[in-house]
């Protein structure tokens, strides 16, 4: 089943640490719902397959840090595609 990143909810910056997604708003056909980041990063480490629509659309992948992010991963780079959806 296709599912798609269409909206990020970011953190309040702080002084003690960068603005960062905090939820994110998924869609599947015939379904839409929201989960934090963690519950994302679970998801896609389950072997789900995520995408962000663009053309081309482009893959949603973890980075391993911590704590785990979301990054799209686009012709072998990672990069902030994320940061670009409307907020919610």
């Amino acid at each position: 089943m296709i599912t798609y990143i269409t909206h990020i909810r970011m953190s309040p910056p702080s002084a003690h640490d960068h603005e960062h997604i905090t939820n994110v708003r998924w869609e599947q056909p015939g379904k839409t719902g929201d989960v934090t980041r963690q519950g994302m990063v679970d998801f896609i480490k389950k072997g789900n397959r995520v995408w962000v629509h663009g053309n081309p659309a482009v893959e949603v992948g973890v980075v391993d840090a911590n704590p785990p992010h979301l990054r799209t991963y686009a012709d072998g780079h990672w990069n902030n595609n994320l940061l670009s959806l409307p907020r919610f």
